[in-house]
């Protein structure tokens, strides 16, 4: 018995139903912007400044540099193979389906843990401004889950149940609602590097590097620049999520390269900008210690309280619009893994208008009952886990098909391959070993659960098994 011989053929299926195509580059660079700024921006800015000092600007841009990478071998791939199912599609074309397996069940952990996260998030930033603009508190028990000293966070619930009914209305409108939300969170960086950079001191760069490059040991933490890109790559991740939507693309060739090249490529500007403006502003010191705000916390200390409010509430805005793409990229996810047969095929109905909506609900119900009771501080470093293995997944496959398979049409070429592809690899296994150590037993542990469930249903119920 050979694991690793059912592949789904190369050349899209079109017996079974397929999305609606609704979707072109606007709506794909928004989705990537909404999915990768978010809480990263607005959040660990102070943080790599205490690993990395002035050097956290270089350490984005390493971040970005390994995401590119990746980037690049994502747009070959998903022009190759443009139907929904991103990481696990690709790998199960080309590596296998237990391989694609691992990846999707890995993928739950990006998109679902992630997304739960992002609620919870959101549900800090809302009982803040409540508490501080309207003087308004909800009771305990409802501010935090059942293993939080609470009984249940009702406003990550409310968010969750909220992104999953706009995903119901459809593919488009949930689209160009977070072409809005996005705007609003470009309007509000812009605004911050218009006050701040003016106030910029060169005298605050030096040192550039102060804990040095490479990441070392002190006390409990890693500090240095390459410490810090490990931590900054949580700001990144997302873009992946675009490629989830290849087959509700009108043109995916061009949109699909559009849309993920350009958005990695605005937000890594983007995010260097701004870490220039937060380190030249104030002393790196000062910076970490800025209370998990550093952009209003800057703004405020330059004199412009109005902006600083007005930053901070796009906070509670960007974090709906990550919810939105991750939600939408983990039920597309699902979706495909039962339409192959590898969970039951029923979750894979589409309703009217081409929404799967059964499989969205499903999605919406399980990552409001993470978000509503569960504490997710000690596990959000899994969600980073799962990304890496997929793009170490996808670098891989790009590499072997340009081997296996050089005569097919590729509408996007990854130029210097030979290169860019080993590594995007690299630079992935380095930031996954450089998480925490629980993280990976953790990840080890996730995946061998799925294991138990692929063996245990998928592997019997797969309709390549009859064809191996």
């Amino acid at each position: 018995m050979n694991l690793f011989a059912r592949k789904k053929s190369l050349v899209q299926d079109t017996s079974h139903k397929a999305l609606n195509k609704t979707l072109s580059w606007p709506h794909l660079i928004a989705m990537g912007i909404g999915a990768i700024i978010g809480m990263g921006i607005f959040t660990l800015t102070g943080l790599g400044a205490g690993l990395a000092g002035p050097g956290v600007i270089l350490s984005f841009a390493l971040a970005g540099i390994v995401c590119a990478f990746a980037a690049l071998a994502y747009a070959e791939v998903a022009t190759l193979i443009p139907t929904s199912g991103s990481a696990y599609t690709y790998t199960y074309s080309v590596l296998g389906e237990v391989l694609a397996w691992i990846v999707g069940w890995s993928l739950i952990l990006e998109y679902a843990l992630g997304c739960s996260a992002v609620a919870v998030g959101w549900s800090a930033h809302v009982m803040g401004f409540l508490h501080g603009t309207l003087h308004f508190d909800l009771p305990l028990a409802l501010q935090a889950g059942l293993l939080d000293h609470g009984v249940v966070n009702l406003l990550a619930v409310v968010i969750v149940v909220a992104i999953t009914g706009l995903l119901l209305l459809g593919t488009r409108e949930s689209a160009v609602f977070n072409i809005i939300l996005v705007a609003i969170k470009m309007i509000a960086l812009g605004a911050f590097i218009y006050f701040a950079a003016p106030a910029i001191k060169s005298g605050n760069y030096h040192p550039f590097m102060p804990f040095g490059f490479w990441a070392h040991q002190v006390g409990e933490q890693k500090l240095g620049v390459m410490a810090a890109a490990a931590i900054m790559f949580f700001a990144f991740y997302g873009f992946d999520a675009v490629s989830t939507s290849a087959e509700e693309t009108k043109n995916p060739a061009r949109d699909l390269t559009i849309g993920i090249l350009g958005s990695m490529l605005v937000c890594t500007i983007l995010y260097m900008s701004i870490a220039a403006c937060v380190v030249g502003v104030l002393p790196y010191q000062n910076v970490a210690n800025s209370h998990g705000e550093p952009l209003p916390y800057i703004l405020r200390l330059l004199g412009h309280p109005m902006v600083a409010a007005l930053v901070g509430g796009a906070a509670i805005l960007a974090l709906p619009s990550v919810i939105l793409v991750f939600m939408y990229g983990q039920s597309r996810i699902l979706f495909v893994m039962a339409r192959d047969g590898l969970i039951p095929k029923g979750l894979a109905s589409v309703d009217g208008r081409g929404v799967p909506a059964l499989m969205t609900i499903i999605t919406g119900v399980f990552i409001a009952i993470f978000a509503g009771f569960v504490p997710l501080k000690q596990i959000t470093e899994m969600a980073n886990a799962g990304t890496l293995l997929a793009f170490i997944a996808v670098s891989l496959a790009m590499i072997i098909l340009r081997k296996t398979h050089p005569q097919l049409k590729r509408e996007f070429k990854t130029p210097f391959y030979y290169i860019v592809g080993p590594l995007a690899i690299i630079g992935c296994v380095f930031l996954f070993t450089s998480l925490t150590a629980f993280t990976m037993k953790a990840f080890l542990i996730w995946n061998l659960i799925g294991l138990v469930a692929y063996f245990s249903y998928g592997f019997w119920k797969s309709p390549l098994r009859k064809k191996a």
